[in-house]
This record gives C-alpha cells, structure tokens and sequence, in this order.
C-alpha cells in the first residue's frame, strides 16, 4: 500500500449499497463522515475526485417510493429528483470544512467524443486546481442502455483515466477482493495485494457473466485494469473502515491494492481504450497481427472483413482471426470505403476508390494495441 502514500491526486467511488445504508435510505452520518476525510487529504496537498452513486435512491427517498421502479422513465425521473438532494447533501457536508464542490453529469457519448472528452478533462483539471471538490455521477436522467456506463466502478476508472489520476479508491461493503466468495466458501482468504489485470483475479471475482459478478466484485476489478492503463493503482476497502481514505492515502494496509504495472499510456491512445461501444469492427489475418504487436500500422492488405458501418475518424475495433480484440484505433476510411480496400495493397486505393487519403487504414499513432 506504500504506492498510494505518493499518490497527488485521487478518484474515490462510493458505491450505492455504501451510500444508501444498504438501501434504507440515504446515510448522511457515512456522507459527512467521508467529506471531513476528503477535507483531511486535502489539507495533506491531495487532490479528490469523488464518484457518488445514490441520486435514484434519493429521488425515490424524496418522491416517497418504497420500491425500485423497472420502467427506464421512472428511474430516470427518481434521478432527477434525486440529484438535487443529493448535491445538496454534498454542498452541505463540504461546507462545514470550508471546500467548496461541483456536480459533474458523465454519459459515455462524453467520453467516447474526443472534443467533449478534452472539455470534461479540461473542466475537471481547472476544479482541481481550484481546490474545488469535483462529484461525478452518471447523468441517469438523460441515459439509455447504448451510452451508460454500466456501473459506477467503470465510470470511476474512466474518470482516473480522464484526470490522469495517481490512484483510484473503491469503497464498497466488502473488506476487499477474496479468492473466491466468503458468503459461499468458508475457507476464502483476502487477497492483500496483486497485479491489476491479472486474469486469475477475475476468476476469483466470479467472471464477467457469473450471479456473483453482476454489478458486483468483479466490475471492480476490471475497474481496476482500465485504471492501471493510465498507471492508476486501485484500492478496494470497505467504506465504513475508521479514517479509510486517510489511512489509505498514508500507505496503510487496508482491503486489496491492484498495482498498476505498466506505464502511463499517451493520452490519446487513453481515450481510445476508454471507447465503452465501438461502431466497428476489423477482422485482420494473422501477418496483420504480427505487424500491429511490433508496432507498426494496420495496412488494408492486412484486413480480412469489416463489419459495422462507420465514418472516417471513428474508433474501431482490430479482432484478431480468433475473434479476439487486438487493438483499437481511429479509420482513416470510412466502412463502405473500408470494404472495398481490404485485402488490397496500399497502391491499389487510389485506383479502387479514385483518390487516396492515406496509405493506412489505421496509422500506429492512432491504435493502441489491447492484448
């Protein structure tokens, strides 16, 4: 846990079963208790982006409904409501240790457009280095099922992405990551520290399409893999543990520490990982391959099927003949265009689409391999 005593600037995600007492309502106790923490870093020259969930918990609180409602326009009225209360509850509890906050709304189309992806990292930046505490949520009202996030633990990695942070603290109801579910197996042991992205740990988690790991620990921990792609070490603790943050962000031993082990990605080839949805897909054959893992560009010649309808600029997928993601990275074509120079040699593109833009479909300073 010595890495996190270094770390300058933070993203803390307080998950919803944290933040609502397990669904009972609003914790306001756990809420003041967690800003007079982010107070206490700051005084330290930390800098804090909190990631809050709770704003349908609270509108639900507000609008007097005992259950959860399923129709996407109720949630997303119950958010409405909600985030008012919610930012109030914030402002207040920050108040009283003289911070003043700010409430940003993030869908992934946020994200996924480079000129509002620099907007919000502009934004954030310039809050930061203000003193302002940034509190992020998923903008609920406005979401549908093509541009959610998902889950605020992927939303928490793309914001320490986005800000470029040091580290990323998820709080949760569970001490931390076990080798397998202590609710279901007696003999499971914590797991104190490891490599972010390691496969194992998922496993442990419950796998990515597994009862246990939907919405649960396994969303953290491929949080966590995305963190470490811009050099983000990731914590996971149990919220309600005495002074977490603090003890954390002094280089204590608490819950489970996933090390980021490679270095910082550039920021563009950042972005291009964070991509949630992707229009299109590029199925290479195998020289391609072996041309993208040594660095170089994805040439046509090289692709063997494009599926998907996008424009020139988007972001796309490169899977390798297995069906395997590769690598991502902006088309200098578009997909009609796309189709008709795959498989064709560079020189052939001038006579085949009657002029040329570039001679690679994707340029190796644009792509980012992923496996």
């Amino acid at each position: 846990m010595t890495r996190l005593a270094t770390a300058r600037r933070l993203v803390v995600k307080v998950g919803s079963a944290l933040i609502t007492n397990n669904g009972t309502g609003l914790d306001l106790q756990a809420i003041n208790e967690w800003a007079r923490q982010i107070a206490a870093l700051r005084r330290r020259n930390k800098e804090v982006v909190l990631v809050s969930s709770g704003a349908i918990a609270c509108g639900m609180q507000r609008l007097g409904w005992t259950k959860r409602p399923h129709a996407v326009h109720e949630l997303q009225a119950a958010a409405a409501v909600g985030q008012m209360g919610l930012v109030q509850i914030y402002e207040r509890a920050f108040a009283e240790h003289g911070l003043a906050t700010a409430q940003v709304l993030l869908t992934h189309e946020d994200l996924a457009d480079r000129k509002r992806y620099l907007n919000a990292r502009s934004t954030l930046t310039t809050l930061l280095q203000l003193g302002v505490v940034p509190i992020i949520n998923e903008n609920d009202t406005v979401v549908t099922d093509e541009i959610k996030f998902g889950d605020n633990d992927t939303l928490g990695a793309l914001v320490a992405n986005l800000v470029e942070a040091d580290a990323l603290i998820i709080l949760t109801d569970q001490p931390g990551l076990y080798t397998a579910d202590p609710r279901k197996d007696p003999t499971a042991t914590l797991i104190s520290e490891a490599a972010a992205g390691d496969e194992k740990l998922e496993s442990m988690a419950g796998g990515a399409g597994s009862s246990i790991g939907k919405g649960g620990m396994i969303t953290k921990v491929l949080a966590a893999k995305r963190a470490a792609r811009s050099g983000a070490h990731t914590a996971i603790a149990w919220g309600r543990e005495t002074d977490v943050m603090s003890r954390l962000a002094a280089g204590e031993a608490i819950g489970t520490l996933l090390i980021a082990e490679t270095q910082p990605i550039a920021a563009r080839k950042q972005w291009l990982a964070d991509h949630l949805q992707l229009t299109g897909k590029l199925i290479l054959d195998a020289g391609a391959v072996k041309a993208l893992r040594e660095g170089r560009s994805l040439l046509p010649i090289g692709v063997r099927a494009v599926e998907g309808e996008f424009e020139r600029g988007a972001a796309v997928s490169c899977l390798t003949p297995e069906g395997q993601e590769l690598a991502r990275g902006l088309a200098n074509y578009a997909a009609s265009e796309a189709r008709l120079i795959a498989g064709k040699a560079s020189g052939d593109i001038e006579a085949i689409l009657g002029y040329i833009d570039e001679p690679e479909l994707i340029h190796r300073d644009n792509l980012i391999l992923l496996a």
